[in-house]
């Protein structure tokens, strides 16, 4: 059984604003995971770098393989609260109690911290996937415009990257800031446990308010007939769904872009208080530059896809964002960028830094609306809208890459013979050097690649379009197949 496409309706400028809000809890948690997860555990707690990045992988890849099924039971949920309101308001504790754990390991030893990390990691992404699948997978059933789904997905994109830089900026000058006790803030354990409490309450408030302000537009969702649930069954519609092409297009995709952003998440305390010798102040003024990016992105997401396109767009984001993100590495391994006490150096970074933030969230935010549209795509085959599978999809895939990227961090920090607890300004220039190449080289390698699949996307706007034409003429509750869908979007290939 099948059910027509949501209306390709505007969405109002408070839908959005109550939408995307919510998306402060992943970003508060995808930044805490990114950016000091591996420090914490690594220079403050004491494991090593290869058995933090091990750990978390581990933790990771486990996780990963619960989002299809969080995915699928959202798609089948049916309730007076439609299917996805639930899954958001039970997600708000869980996730709030299982933050505050991960950052209180026990005095123990380093075989007991080590599968600490572990399961506290596994219940923090798990419980914010029962948040995060349902509540991404609403964008679709807001809007079918093209063009529409970019904007609502990228106030989501905003708040997201908001919620976790602000919890950056309050880490590095308040939370971690030097004193008497701790000269390097970074190594103060009482300062990540405050960070914890924060994010924690913050997460649990973004969560419950955006769910309660979402609550009313439950009537305008998407509400398909009840069918019969049961393990083969599921599994069956599964496999059904995920053999779309469009969407196996998008997922080789993700494996490199969060591949990489991995990698550039987990080396920032590394690359910036490191080789660019940022004192602790220094990263108030790179947070705010990373917000400066995001702020762009939104605007630039919308010129670049109705001037190229979705894929062509996205392929043209991701190209930029690499030449301008190792431009600073490639010049200062040939000494042509400012020395680090050069009054230059500070505004010039934060120059590359805003541009390369900029066309790299634009790609994200471009990413996230190719895949709401293969909503579509796979109801004109399946006769199912399966949005919470495929977000599903794409969270396993982005888990999956993350936890790479985390783990080739630890090794990219063993060959390069990074020590532990190291001092900034104390560590051999040799060692920053190697560093500094392997990070540039991993940024062009994975975006050119990621570029390169973007163009691979096999359909734009007029196939979608056409696509949702074919998918209003049949009636609520129609046949399963939609084959006008598949001769409408050919003709218009044609044309």
């Amino acid at each position: 059984m099948t059910i027509a496409a949501v209306p390709a309706r505007p969405v109002p400028v408070p839908t959005k604003l109550a939408y995307g809000f919510g998306s402060i809890a992943y970003g508060i948690k995808d930044n805490g995971f990114a950016t000091f997860l591996l420090v914490y555990y690594n220079q403050v707690i004491g494991l090593s770098a290869g058995a933090v990045g091990l750990a978390i992988m581990i933790a990771l890849v486990l996780d990963a393989f619960i989002d299809p099924i969080i995915g699928q039971l959202s798609d089948q949920t049916r309730t007076k609260w439609g299917r996805r309101h639930p899954w958001l308001y039970a997600s708000a504790l869980p996730i709030a109690v299982f933050w505050l754990l991960l950052w209180h390991p026990p005095e123990a030893s380093e075989t007991v911290q080590f599968f600490y990390l572990i399961g506290t990691a596994i219940l923090v992404r798990s419980a914010v996937s029962c948040y995060e699948v349902p509540s991404i997978a609403i964008a679709p059933e807001l809007s079918t415009d093209y063009h529409e789904r970019t904007s609502v997905l990228g106030y989501r994109y905003m708040f997201g990257w908001a919620g976790g830089l602000t919890m950056l900026a309050l880490a590095y000058v308040v939370f971690l800031s030097p004193s008497a006790d701790y000269p390097v803030g970074l190594l103060n354990k009482d300062g990540y446990q405050q960070y914890a409490l924060v994010g924690s309450v913050a997460m649990f408030v973004a969560i419950i308010v955006s769910a309660a302000s979402t609550h009313k537009r439950i009537a305008a969702l998407t509400h398909p007939p009840r069918e019969r649930v049961s393990v083969l069954n599921m599994l069956r519609a599964m496999a059904a769904t995920l053999r779309n092409r469009s969407f196996a297009i998008l997922m080789a995709t993700g494996f490199f872009a969060y591949t990489l952003q991995g990698i550039v998440f987990a080396l920032t305390t590394y690359l910036y208080g490191y080789i660019w010798g940022f004192p602790q102040s220094y990263f108030l003024a790179f947070s705010l530059s990373l917000m400066v990016g995001v702020l762009i992105a939104y605007t630039l997401a919308r010129l670049l896809t109705r001037r190229f396109g979705k894929p062509g767009g996205a392929a043209r984001a991701v190209i930029l964002s690499t030449a301008i993100g190792s431009t600073p590495y490639w010049l200062r391994l040939a000494d042509l960028f400012p020395a680090n006490d050069s009054p230059a150096m500070l505004p010039l970074l934060m120059v590359f830094v805003i541009a390369s933030t900029a066309f790299s969230v634009a790609a994200a935010i471009t990413g996230a609306s190719m895949m709401a549209d293969v909503v579509e795509d796979s109801q004109s085959h399946t006769g199912r809208r399966s949005e919470g599978l495929f977000f599903a999809g794409a969270f396993f895939m982005q888990k999956c890459t993350s936890g790479i990227g985390i783990f080739a961090t630890g090794i990219i920090l063993s060959i390069a013979a990074f020590p532990d607890a190291a001092v900034p300004g104390q560590v051999a220039e040799a060692t920053l050097d190697r560093l500094a190449l392997t990070y540039a080289s991993c940024v062009v390698l994975f975006g050119i690649v990621t570029a390169f699949l973007y163009t691979r996307f096999p359909f734009g706007q007029a196939e979608h379009d056409a696509r949702l034409d074919a998918l209003a003429a049949i009636p609520e509750g129609g046949l399963a197949a939609a084959p006008g869908a598949a001769a409408a979007i050919a003709e218009k290939r044609a044309e």
